[in-house]
């Protein structure tokens, strides 16, 4: 049975950064979300094609058109029509580009409401503003940090939540440490365990997770508390078996240095580290080596105290048939498992969180 979406219908809007690290924003939409059902996909690279094959390799019937305009027929008033366009975009830096902006003013024009993640808030834009009043539509700026005195501070409060909790962190930024999260989630829920994802990006929001904060829109005083106000919500609110946290950017990425306040104020009881092992740099940033992982598993153990219990694999730029050496290598490297639970199954992580999470109550 179809789950009713929060919103509605939706357009993914991601020109020319489609199945790059730009778009991991439309990717994880595409995948999954239960605030849309897409429709979709804006991005005249791969017009014509299925966003599911181009992302994974598998269809989901999710068309990718050229322009918005292309899409037009599917805008209507009736119940199933396109009610939002959602900017799928994820450039470094968060800024709206400006090729974006006059396809985002069509798309105002159509009668389309808008959401967006980015640094640059539509909510702001004169022009913006005056095409939705005139339109009638809203524009959503997801990334539009709460009002300070809505803001938490760090209190001790987590202390209190007594269930197995995991962070899902990443030797670098953009590597896919949302989407295993959710994969984890839904694996877990399948086998009866009562899980929530605690999101910290606009993405896992866009996608409708319940508890979550967009880490990178606060001021640093209030992070630590909102990530502590977000799990410990989650908590007392649905009494979780288990509660995964989402990475942000990775400890050694010079760009993005994230997973600290996670470590710190999440005070997650175990660490799952997800891993490209045919990238070299930090992503965007050329002549930026990733540290080893190895090191890297150091300083997460040494910040937290807790261990890293698995790696989970990105496969960019592998073939199928080398994902299972990459992993075996990762293994004999760490004398950790190592999984691909996007190409793969979940199911042996599972396993060992289930495991975990039965010790955490007993």
């Amino acid at each position: 049975m179809m789950i009713k979406p929060i919103d509605g219908y939706a357009l993914v809007y991601c020109e020319g950064a489609y199945n790059t690290t730009n778009g991991k924003t439309a990717h994880g939409l595409v995948r999954f979300t239960e605030r849309y059902l897409i429709r979709g996909v804006i991005d005249s690279t791969y017009a014509g094609r299925d966003a599911g094959e181009v992302l994974d390799g598998i269809k989901n019937n999710i068309p990718i058109f050229s322009s918005i305009e292309q899409a037009s027929h599917l805008i209507t008033k009736e119940q199933d029509g396109i009610k939002y366009l959602v900017v799928g975009l994820a450039p470094d830096g968060g800024r709206l580009p400006n090729t974006a902006r006059a396809d985002i003013c069509n798309a105002i024009k159509m009668g389309l409401n808008i959401d967006c993640g980015l640094h640059d808030f539509l909510s702001e834009d004169k022009e913006m503003v005056s095409l939705a009043v005139q339109h009638m539509v809203s524009l959503r700026d997801v990334r539009k940090p709460p009002p300070r005195h809505q803001l938490h501070f760090f209190e001790g409060k987590i202390e209190k939540v007594h269930c197995l909790k995991l962070a899902v962190l990443g030797t670098d930024s953009a590597i896919g440490k949302r989407t295993t999260a959710w994969i984890l989630v839904h694996a877990l829920r399948a086998r009866g365990l009562k899980s929530e994802l605690v999101g910290t990006g606009q993405t896992a929001w866009l996608q409708g997770a319940k508890y979550g904060i967009v880490m990178d829109s606060l001021i640093n005083d209030f992070v630590s508390g909102e990530i502590e106000h977000a799990v410990y919500s989650a908590w007392e609110n649905e009494k979780p078996d288990v509660i995964i946290i989402e990475g942000q950017g990775s400890l050694m990425n010079p760009a993005y240095p994230g997973g600290f306040e996670i470590l710190a104020a999440g005070r997650p009881d175990a660490i799952i580290l997800q891993h490209a092992p045919m990238r070299a740099e930090y992503d965007g940033f050329p002549g930026y080596l990733i540290h080893p992982i190895k090191k890297q598993i150091e300083a997460i153990e040494m910040i937290s105290g807790k261990p890293v219990i698995a790696l989970t694999v990105n496969h960019e730029n592998m073939t199928g048939s080398q994902i299972p050496a990459a992993c075996q290598e990762l293994t004999s490297e760490t004398g950790l498992p190592a999984y691909d639970v996007l190409a793969g199954s979940a199911d042996p992580l599972v396993h060992i969180i289930e495991e975990l999470s039965k010790k955490s109550t007993t």
